[in-house]
């Protein structure tokens, strides 16, 4: 659609000056974009999803005019999900409490779905970091041979990722999350029945494939669903669900162990749960409006025909993933094993610290995701790599318990600060027509090329002498060198319009 500069008289028979249509898909000023003015005696009224400015406001760069309705919003399109917002100058953003404000009953309900999902999705898989030393105890095996669990669910993530994707870009993003829910949760609980640590390892195969569905689904449905300016912010509000799903780990471990006096197959039965939010999503949720306009106005095309042009971004995701899923298992899978067998912590500390780990990753998380909106996301996640690394020696070297967790929160702010902008980044590197699939499916491929991070961690430690501290401080550093450097490398897309906003 070609831009609209021509004047049209308002309903009070003055005449407007329109700035670029939104349409259009080009980039600019609020000059260019969706202010749309008119003179003074434009009624009074409000154009919420464009800019937050009121209607009859006075603009500072088109002295002598009043901001109205954009030619968009006036037209009935979905302003809230179009490209616009991105490039406001900063006075006329709203802040982050007003973008959740802004947000409407469904719209709370669908972020708030998708953010459980990735929280009891991440809770279950943690649940086998608690209990690796347990579950070698039963069943009479080294530590390094329970961890090949942890190998086999994330090298089955990319299986889950390609087949849930598939399914939720053609029969829709809420159908396909319950199902997805109750499957990771129904495997989770056979784990607490192996009679078998082979039959343990096939069944945490499975539940991989499961797990792989989860995230790409949840951050599609939710991001989707939102306006643009509250993308940020729900970007990290959504990765924080990893950890905390890690926290709940944390306080189940402490709860089945310490409190009620069980042993590890108890964990995995608490690892059924997340079934439960199937009937929120059944009864809350609705479905994601950009999929539900784009399966009316648009023929099915394959994934070979929506991925056309598009395979040299897929590969620049996977191998940006790969160096995130290093940073983030890198840090954290091990760290119990850590704090367990290097530094002889008792279960009690072992959870303090690890919630300490986990509430810096939530701060971080919500931190620069909320940032990125401002800042862009590929500097957001750079200055996150980057400041990990003066965190390294307080995370592995403190000396003390409170200098050991003053490390723990600070490194998992800036690890989990780097993640939170991850979400909206690969949904908005992703066309329309694979959006389901393709942000899911680059994570778990990177995944799949990250899976082992554990069991090399745990092979290195076994063969240094024990010393997790300078193998897990030495991958850390190489990491989060790599991460910036592949962050800097990429295109940055803030703010891209989904659906019609982006043709």
């Amino acid at each position: 659609m070609q831009p609209d500069r021509r004047g049209v008289r308002s309903s009070d028979g003055s005449r407007e000056r329109r700035g670029r249509n939104v349409l259009s898909g080009s980039a600019g000023s609020m000059r260019d974009h969706c202010v749309t003015t008119a003179w003074m005696g434009r009624p009074r009224g409000r154009c919420g999803p464009c800019t937050g400015h009121k209607v009859g406001q006075s603009s500072s760069l088109l002295p002598g005019y009043r901001v109205t309705l954009c030619s968009a919003a006036s037209r009935g399109y979905d302003v809230g999900n179009m490209s616009h917002q991105s490039n406001l100058p900063e006075k006329s953003r709203v802040s982050w409490i007003a973008s959740l404000r802004e947000l409407d009953s469904s719209q709370r309900h669908t972020v708030l779905a998708s953010f459980l999902g990735w929280t009891l999705d991440a809770f279950d898989f943690f649940l086998l970091v608690f209990v690796l030393g347990d579950i070698a105890s039963d069943f009479h095996v080294h530590k390094t041979a329970v961890t090949f669990g942890i190998l086999l669910t994330l090298a089955a993530r990319p299986i889950g990722a390609l087949l849930f994707g598939r399914l939720a870009d053609r029969f829709g993003r809420r159908p396909v999350l319950m199902l997805d829910v109750l499957l990771f949760s129904t495997l989770e609980l056979a784990c607490a029945f192996a009679p078998s640590l082979t039959v343990l390892l096939i069944l945490r195969f499975l539940f991989g494939i499961a797990m792989g569905g989860e995230w790409g689904i949840g951050a599609s449905l939710a991001l989707e669903s939102i306006p643009i300016k509250a993308r940020g912010l729900v970007s990290g509000l959504l990765q924080s669900g990893y950890p905390c799903g890690y926290f709940l780990g944390a306080i189940a471990y402490w709860v089945v162990f310490d409190a009620l006096g069980l042993g590890w197959r108890a964990m995995f039965v608490a690892g059924a749960l997340p079934a439960l939010l199937v009937l929120y999503v059944r009864s809350k949720v609705p479905e994601s409006p950009v999929w539900l306009a784009g399966r009316a106005g648009q023929p099915r095309r394959s994934i070979r025909e929506s991925m056309r042009g598009q395979w040299k971004r897929l590969l620049y995701m996977m191998l940006l993933m790969m160096a995130f899923n290093m940073f983030s298992h890198g840090s954290q899978d091990m760290y119990p094993t850590f704090l367990q067998s290097q530094l002889h912590f008792q279960t009690g500390t072992v959870t303090l610290l690890t919630m300490l780990l986990n509430a810096g990753a939530i701060v971080g998380g919500l931190t620069f995701g909320t940032w990125s909106e401002r800042i862009g996301r590929r500097r957001a996640m750079i200055i996150a790599a980057l400041l990990a690394l003066p965190c390294i020696p307080l995370w592995t070297w403190g000396g003390s318990l409170v200098l050991l967790g003053l490390g723990a929160f600070l490194i998992q702010v800036m690890v989990q600060g780097a993640w939170g902008v991850v979400p909206a980044y690969l949904n908005e590197l992703s066309p329309d027509e694979v959006r389901g699939t393709l942000p899911g499916f680059a994570y778990q491929l990177g995944n799949l090329l990250a899976a082992s991070t554990a069991t090399a961690q745990s092979w290195l430690a076994e063969h240094s002498g024990g010393n997790y501290a300078l193998v897990m401080a030495s991958w850390m550093t190489v990491v989060a060198l790599l991460l910036a450097l592949l962050a800097w490398l990429g295109p940055e897309v803030r703010g891209i319009g989904f659906g019609k906003a982006r043709s």
